[in-house]
């Protein structure tokens, strides 16, 4: 799944993780030339106050980060706008910005990565110009969650990609060397920790399969991660491909033979974490915010100390992460384009993107970051989740990603509960094929 605070990751791609890129049909390609026909015209040098517009901040880490550039700029101050924690009620709350031509005054928007592709396709947003906003020393596919008909619309402050994690210490002692980087070597890992007296009773593996957008996040995963894909480089449905199938098989024959347990089906991203953390899962695919978690010392988790995590298992190899995230974007109605596009590029430094990792856990965006000392102590994660990063696919880019993202969960609960495979994707097939059309 996907995503940004705690709450924001899991509204935004796996607890709200409501994280999936949006992507456009042909159609779109018009929308995208007009906008930088237009931004030819605009005035980057006009400054003054501007707000930024993001959804509940629990970590406390937005209005000090607004307080350090405001002290520097007091002409030009940012002023904070927190919608709710909902992905759903912030991203409505900037459609109706747009629709009402800026009524609520929103400047600079915090997009969940999902909605790239829509907010630039309907020109809610303006393109940003790639000699003013320079993406030199980004991770790739970050960058590319933020582009739209190869054309920068918002600039990446902030990934995620999902990771395995697995109970290290149950592996040597049943003798697996290393993680498992396919779905066989996990299911042969899961044979043998099973046979010790302690993992008797313990499932094998879990992810998030509830039907909301943390199941399209991990059905994305599994399709990728056959050598599938939901849709081609040209935006055409291809989900029910050989090898798109192949995943759905998995997915279907694991919950069959008991390697995913039955109640996986009603598992977003803090339901499988706690099952993981309370010791009772070999493994789980969760992101990177359930770290500090699983490994607190307080007496709330039985497995600190004892877990490791590694990328992803595929199907002939190592698997593909769904990628989430949130990027700054400039609202078409903004006024002030010099001063918005300053604040951005402050915010999207490496000073700033380091706080944000420290105080909110945000995976960075700039390469460097992954390997800075201080923060690779506190975060032990970051070199496993770059890698996560490096190789992950955003969800199906679509402008009507929410009936995608509904059709896509629908099709994914109806194989998982049994129903053939081939005969669902061809009516997911048929459903993308109508959805994505020009």
């Amino acid at each position: 799944m996907s995503s940004t605070t705690k709450t924001q990751r899991l509204a935004a791609a796996g607890l709200s993780v409501v994280a999936v890129l949006t992507t456009a049909a042909c159609g779109g390609g018009g929308d995208s030339k007009d906008s930088a026909d237009a931004g030819a015209a605009l005035n980057w040098d006009q400054r003054g106050p501007i707000t930024f517009v993001q959804g509940k901040d629990n970590n406390n880490l937005v209005q000090p980060l607004l307080d350090k550039w405001n002290a520097k700029h007091p002409d030009e101050k940012v002023t904070f706008v927190q919608l709710s924690a909902s992905a759903d009620e912030q991203r409505q709350k900037m459609v109706d910005n747009a629709n009402t031509k800026g009524a609520s005054n929103y400047d600079v928007l915090y997009l969940d990565i999902v909605w790239t592709a829509e907010f630039a396709a309907k020109q809610w947003v303006h393109e940003l110009p790639a000699d003013k906003f320079s993406t030199e020393g980004m991770l790739k596919p970050a960058v590319d969650g933020a582009t739209y008909f190869n054309k920068l619309y918002a600039y990446p402050t902030s990934s995620d990609g999902a990771m395995l994690y697995y109970r290290k210490d149950l592996l040597d002692k049943a003798g697996v060397k290393e993680a498992p980087k396919t779905w066989a070597d996990m299911k042969a890992a899961c044979t043998k920790v099973k046979s010790l007296p302690e993992g008797k009773s313990l499932d094998c593996y879990g992810g998030q399969f509830q039907k909301y957008e943390g199941l399209t996040c991990n059905i994305t995963e599994i399709v990728n991660s056959a050598g599938g894909q939901f849709l081609d480089k040209d935006g055409k449905p291809q989900v029910n491909s050989e090898a798109s199938l192949k995943g759905v098989q998995w997915l279907q024959d694991s919950f069959k033979d008991g390697t995913i347990p039955k109640a996986a089906t009603t598992w977003m991203e803090e339901p499988s974490r706690e099952v993981f953390q309370q010791g009772k899962l070999v493994f789980l695919r969760q992101w990177p915010y359930i770290y500090s978690l699983i490994d607190a010392k307080d007496g709330s988790s039985k497995v600190n100390g004892k877990f490791g995590i590694a990328p992803l298992p595929g199907l002939d190899g190592p698997g593909v992460s769904t990628l989430g995230g949130h990027n700054l974007a400039i609202s078409k109605t903004a006024k002030n384009l010099g001063t918005a596009k300053d604040f951005i590029l402050w915010y999207g430094e490496e000073a700033q993107q380091k706080t944000a990792a420290q105080k909110a856990t945000l995976a960075p965006t700039r390469e460097s970051l992954y390997s800075d000392p201080e923060l690779v102590k506190q975060l032990p994660y970051l070199p496993v989740l770059k890698e996560s990063i490096a190789t992950a696919q955003a969800r199906p880019k679509a402008v009507a990603y929410n009936d995608v993202t509904q059709a896509i969960q629908d099709a994914s609960s109806n194989a998982i509960a049994g129903k053939d495979p081939k005969a669902t994707f061809d009516g997911l097939q048929t459903k993308l094929t109508e959805l994505t059309k020009a």
